[in-house]
């Protein structure tokens, strides 16, 4: 099977690879998917083309857009361990999340993988029951919560030692550190400097003056990273990271309160964020305020099974 020749697509239907010049497109296309589901657009631009620019990620061979009769974008897939798939609403029911499905798993054996996955949403069931068919499992639950904030948040003092102050320019580097040592606990790999910043710092929604960072006799070791969107009603927290040696003081908690009285402050109604069963966080936000909103469900295939 070639790369980019997904299989039974109906007729008219075309494929190539994915361009930085498609960005946009793909863009619209998974914010029209979201607000099918959810009722509204969730992913942001940096977001898709920080997937377009994962390490080991070739477009040309690990990417494919599927065009309408009318040349407009109806699909799209990507792999490189994990993958994602999209179809437009419209053109659902015709076989193209099936074939998609199919050129992801070829590619990933062409490429030499032994697994394969994809975070579904628990609420698509359609979805849900495609890649169960294929043979995929669950694997990791994730969660979707959030606060509402009608009031100023009470921000408790910090421990005695313990400083907190907003993000400033030239604490990229030693947040990176943080984060990512944090999450070497349960993360496949660990991302390079590059990597982890084009989807934290260097995302242009990236709020420094509302993400939080927390000093131990002025060595860091806690971080709240927060995102501000453009037309959204809430704020929301892409990470949240405490040194190992620093956990279960209250210093997480500490830094989301600092987080969602910054968030209240600018008029945003509420902060939302995700988590994962792998990082045992959930209790965490509980405890500070937040429920569960959905989840979704990391799905895996080890395509040694076929």
């Amino acid at each position: 099977m070639s790369a980019h020749a997904p299989q039974d697509l109906p007729a008219g239907y075309r494929t190539r690879p994915a361009t930085a010049a498609d960005l946009p497109a793909i863009h619209r296309l998974v914010e029209i998917c979201e607000q099918d589901l959810y009722g509204a657009a969730e992913t942001d631009l940096d977001t898709v083309a920080a997937d377009l620019a994962r390490p080991g990620l070739v477009p040309e061979l690990d990417t494919v857009l599927v065009h309408g009769p009318a040349g407009e974008l109806v699909g799209r897939a990507w792999v490189n361990r994990r993958s994602e798939v999209d179809v437009h609403p419209a053109h659902r029911g015709l076989g193209i999340g099936s074939a998609l499905l199919a050129w992801v798993e070829a590619r990933a054996r062409q490429a030499g993988t032994e697994w394969v996955a994809q975070t579904v949403p628990d609420g698509d069931l359609a979805a849900v029951a495609l890649v169960r068919a294929h043979g995929y499992h669950p694997m990791v639950t994730a969660w979707l919560l959030g606060i509402g904030l009608p009031t100023e948040p009470v921000v408790p003092e910090p421990a005695p030692g313990i400083t907190v102050r907003p993000f400033r320019p030239g604490d990229e580097r030693p947040v990176y550190q943080l984060t990512e040592d944090a999450f070497d606990e349960w993360q496949s790999r660990r991302k390079s400097y590059e990597e982890w910043a084009l989807l934290a710092v260097e995302r242009a929604t990236f709020a420094p003056a509302m993400s939080s960072l927390a000093f131990a006799d002025g060595e860091l070791v806690g971080a709240v990273l927060a995102l501000d969107v453009p037309g959204t009603e809430e704020g929301y927290v892409e990470r949240v990271a405490v040194r190992r040696d620093h956990r279960n003081r209250g210093i997480a908690r500490l830094l989301l309160q600092h987080t969602f009285r910054e968030f209240h402050r600018r008029g945003r109604s509420g902060c939302t964020l995700w988590t994962h069963s792998d990082t045992g966080a959930l209790t965490l936000y509980q405890r500070v305020g937040m429920t569960v909103r959905r989840s979704s469900t990391v799905h895996s295939k080890q395509l040694a099974d076929g």
